[in-house]
């Protein structure tokens, strides 16, 4: 299949796994054209089977704001007709689905363009309930040819809020095991346990309750906390490191784009989010045999079973996921059985080879049901 993939090229899962699932649908032979207006971040520069069409938005007097939607729509279409693409595939209902359904009409008379919306979690969460926001979203989401979620909390929470009747396809975040591995057994030996947390450091993913678990756990243990990203709650957590006397123990490592090599280093990862549809950080680690202690929230029950591949605390609540954090990183049996669990649940559930397919197997029926709304 010829499939164009629209995504934000950031640090957020959605951009992430809509990279990753490009990658993994180009190595299956597919031909994959992502359109945005920067090169994603875990894109590689060349590859034969995928290609890089960026979005040029002109910036004229007349417009307070850029119309990127609309820019993007054109550039959809004009990659569509040119490549002959059978699918458009985009990320995030806001503003992706709306340019897609403007992209679809704009080739309507010529060409059949469906497109599959797949939902992260804060385009329903957060930004579609806006309330300038909302009629769009709905909009958009029922405009699509089909529609994924991530998870099933978010599928739920998508008819919950927008009514949505028509059926959505809830299918999991995946994770390539053989990229995300545990490190050779003796390496990293002697070394103080490390902590990591890796997020986009937004207010919702609360990075600053990870620097108080450190302070917390550092009182009877001897570790260190990995803060891998960057963002708006940079600031704050470096100043509140200082304030609670654990800034040597902290190491801010900015936007990474192998997270792959620094998992299997770490001995927990730290997910103490708000809102999370899915939580992609810690299905990578635990694909690196690193249990995480996360939030119970959203769609994190689906990924981590509380107490076997991980723990999970209610959020906010700093003291007992430091609790958990120092019981895993002083009780090595424990930890030993929980790293398993974690590398088992990924290769088992989420393995890419098990997820990719569904993905493929669900653009072939929208392909297969188009024909008969041509020229919608």
């Amino acid at each position: 299949m010829r499939i164009g993939i629209t995504c934000y090229p950031t640090y957020g899962g959605s951009g992430i796994v809509a990279t990753e699932l490009g990658l993994e649908l180009a190595l299956r032979g597919h031909e994959i054209h992502f359109i945005s207006y920067a090169h994603p971040i875990r894109l590689p520069v060349e590859s034969e089977q995928v290609h890089f069409h960026e979005v040029e938005v002109a910036n004229y007097p007349l417009f307070a704001y850029p119309p990127y939607c609309l820019a993007l729509a054109g550039r959809m279409a004009e990659v569509a007709e040119r490549y002959e693409l059978d699918l458009l595939h985009v990320h995030y209902a806001l503003p992706h689905a709306v340019s897609a359904l403007l992209a679809r009409q704009m080739l309507a008379a010529r060409r059949n363009l469906p497109f599959v919306t797949t939902l992260h979690g804060t385009d329903i969460t957060l930004v579609g309930q806006e309330p300038s926001y909302f009629a769009i979203t709905k909009y958009s989401i029922e405009s699509s040819d089909g529609i994924t979620t991530v998870s099933q909390y978010l599928n739920d929470r998508t008819r919950e809020v927008f009514g949505i009747e028509k059926p959505m396809r809830t299918i999991h975040n995946f994770v390539n095991c053989e990229l995300y591995h545990p490190r050779e057994p003796g390496t990293g030996a002697g070394r103080r346990p490390r902590l990591i947390h890796i997020s986009n450091f937004r207010p919702v993913k609360r990075p600053a309750d990870c620097i108080r678990i450190l302070a917390e756990v550092s009182k009877t243990v001897d570790c260190e906390l990995w803060m891998v990203g960057d963002g708006p709650e940079r600031g704050p957590c470096e100043r509140l490191a200082r304030e609670l006397g654990v800034s040597q123990r902290v190491e801010f490592c900015g936007k990474q784009d192998h997270i792959e090599r620094l998992l299997p280093g770490a001995s927990v990862l730290l997910l103490p989010s708000e809102h999370e549809a899915f939580g992609l950080a810690a299905l990578e680690a635990m694909a690196c045999g690193v249990p995480p202690v996360a939030t119970r929230v959203g769609g994190v029950a689906e990924l981590v079973r509380d107490g076997v591949d991980g723990f999970l605390e209610a959020t906010g609540d700093t003291a007992a996921q430091a609790a958990r954090v120092a019981r895993l990183l002083t009780d090595s049996v424990l930890h030993r059985r929980m790293s398993e669990a974690a590398q088992l649940a990924a290769r088992t559930r989420f393995d890419s080879r098990r997820i990719i397919p569904q993905y493929e197997d669900y653009y072939r029926e929208v392909i297969g049901n188009f024909p008969a709304r041509a020229g919608v």
